[in-house]
């Protein structure tokens, strides 16, 4: 299976745009995003523990480090910057959807739905910026 140049760079967008509104969010104001992420009214981050600003800082320089691969990737658009990325995006999202998955018990079933299927999405994504071109 092989995925062309401009399919990874929509997915390089996609996964830039999750690491700018998460990272940016996430170090600019981390009890903000500890309450109210992904959006006013839903708690996935606060019913995961105890509020961490360090940890959540933390959370939201990955995101940004992200960024900076991923936007790396979208420019140069060479099969080597799109593996470099995919393979950082799958070490983060298999064990950070791993934890979600197994940890579904504090949501409702939209909550979970769409918590699995973001982060899924995130890692097939990553996955497929290491097929060939």
């Amino acid at each position: 299976m092989a995925v062309g140049r401009k399919a990874k760079r929509i997915m390089c967008s996609v996964l830039g745009a999750s690491a700018l509104v998460v990272g940016g969010w996430a170090t600019a104001a981390p009890h903000s995003f500890y309450t109210t992420f992904p959006f006013p009214g839903r708690h996935w981050v606060s019913m995961a523990g105890a509020y961490d600003e360090h940890l959540v800082r933390d959370v939201g320089g990955l995101y940004l480090s992200l960024l900076v691969v991923t936007v790396w990737a979208y420019r140069r658009a060479t099969t080597e910057a799109f593996r470099v990325t995919g393979v950082a995006w799958a070490v983060f999202s298999t064990p950070h959807l791993l934890f979600h998955a197994m940890h579904l018990d504090r949501l409702g079933t939209l909550d979970s739905i769409s918590e699995v299927g973001s982060l899924a999405a995130t890692l097939i994504f990553a996955l497929a910026l290491l097929l060939p071109q």
